[in-house]
């Protein structure tokens, strides 16, 4: 069984990645003007990744003997193209320093697993931090 604080950061991931889920699949919808129709693709290919992320750690936490929260982190959209790319860019930095911390936490309990998996995730996330601060550059 996971410590409090490892299973506490886990299930803050977990509401995160349901939060990112939502909010860019509804960006993607409501993309709208130029550049919208390549915005709106990269949008919702991250969007599906989210909810891929979402279910390794639900999976996770139920391993660990835990249950996973199903209620998402607050949603933000923006009104803008470059209102909602920044609200993901930062989103993105949230989930990078969060998956940080639940790495060397998950280390410390010596969860190689938990880890591992993290680590994973966190890949992807510095890849979809880079996507949105590049297309804020293009904005």
């Amino acid at each position: 069984m996971a410590s409090k604080k490892l299973m506490d950061l886990l299930n803050a991931g977990a509401a995160r990645e349901l939060q990112v889920s939502i909010q860019y699949i509804w960006q993607h919808i409501m993309c709208k003007g130029p550049f919208s129709e390549s915005i709106s693709k990269v949008l919702e290919e991250i969007a599906i990744t989210e909810m891929k992320h979402y279910e390794k750690i639900a999976e996770r936490i139920d391993y660990l003997g835990g249950n996973p929260t199903t209620k998402p982190a607050p949603i933000k959209f923006g009104k803008t193209i470059k209102e909602m790319l920044a609200i993901d860019k930062k989103a993105e930095e949230e989930a990078i320093a969060l998956y940080k911390e639940t790495i060397e936490v998950a280390k410390q309990e010596k969860d190689v697993t938990t880890a591992f998996i993290f680590k994973e995730i966190l890949e992807d996330e510095e890849d979809h931090h880079y996507k949105f601060s590049t297309l804020l550059e293009k904005e």
